[in-house]
């Protein structure tokens, strides 16, 4: 849990035990009711001091001491750290913003084209393509059943069937863009884009690094398949969530890209009705 959170909670329960104490000790030593006691500990911890209720008993003023003197420093505390997290509550949307934004250039540039390839070349993706056609109609329900139906789909792809040279062309042409991405410190709080990042980028350097590409032994095939299963796998799942933040926050763009999802077949980014 938040260490600002523990420590808002631990202050506002011994606000709530001095306010409480406060209370029943003004009740009993100034013999006030309820309601008269419990105005008086607000206003004594407050510090508002109207002066319409006073202590009338030494003992009184030495308890009024005592709250103001316990009191005034928790509920300055509460204050304090309610005020921090709200502020904090307030700059992590504005990162998460930020990062969202990355996100979509990231598959703008990158991340629709590379499933384009893998979707091609998968003989399951007609499971998972059924689920994929997200409409405005979706609530949050479907987007976490189908990110749960996700889970269980099996990544696959016909390696056989994949121009790894194209692939290789297609990655080294966006890795500079690919490295800026991963030296954007605002993604370090992201990790599971951070983990898609650093398999792309991984894909690319194992296809970087052999020279005849298009002549490769069949254990060689095996494993790119296992890096590509790997990218697409997260891929795919990255691509849900994104579309959920669309959909909750930018009508628009959501439009655009149930126009250009790379899971419907009849996807155009062209309206036509």
């Amino acid at each position: 849990m938040d260490p600002l959170r523990v420590r808002l909670r631990i202050y506002l329960i011994i606000f709530f035990v001095v306010m409480i104490s406060g209370t029943f000790g003004f009740m009993i030593i100034e013999n006030l009711s309820l309601a008269d006691a419990l105005y008086f500990s607000i206003v004594t911890i407050a510090t508002v001091g109207y002066g319409d209720i006073h202590p009338a008993t030494q003992p009184g003023k030495i308890f009024a001491i005592l709250l103001i003197i316990t009191g005034v420093g928790t509920f300055l505390g509460v204050v304090a750290n309610a005020t921090e997290l709200m502020l904090q509550k307030r700059e992590k949307q504005v990162r998460m913003e930020k990062m969202n934004m990355v996100i979509g250039t990231f598959y703008s540039e990158v991340g629709l084209k590379l499933l384009a390839v893998f979707t091609e070349y998968d003989p399951n993706v007609d499971t998972m393509r059924k689920d994929l056609i997200i409409t405005e109609h979706w609530t949050e329900k479907d987007f976490l059943n189908v990110s749960n139906h996700l889970k269980r789909h099996e990544y696959d792809v016909e390696i056989n069937k994949v121009s790894l040279e194209d692939l290789r062309g297609f990655l080294l042409e966006k890795r500079d863009f690919l490295l800026r991405l991963l030296e954007n410190p605002t993604l370090l709080e992201h990790e599971s884009f951070t983990e898609l990042l650093r398999t792309v980028f991984h894909l690319t350097e194992e296809l970087t690094f052999r020279d005849d590409i298009g002549r490769l032994p069949d254990p060689d095939k095996m494993h790119i398949a296992g890096d590509i299963k790997r990218v697409y796998h997260l891929l795919v799942n990255q691509w849900l969530t994104y579309m959920k933040h669309l959909k909750d926050n930018y009508p628009y763009l959501f439009s655009l890209a149930m126009r250009t999802n790379p899971f419907d077949q009849k996807a155009s980014p062209v309206i036509k009705s």
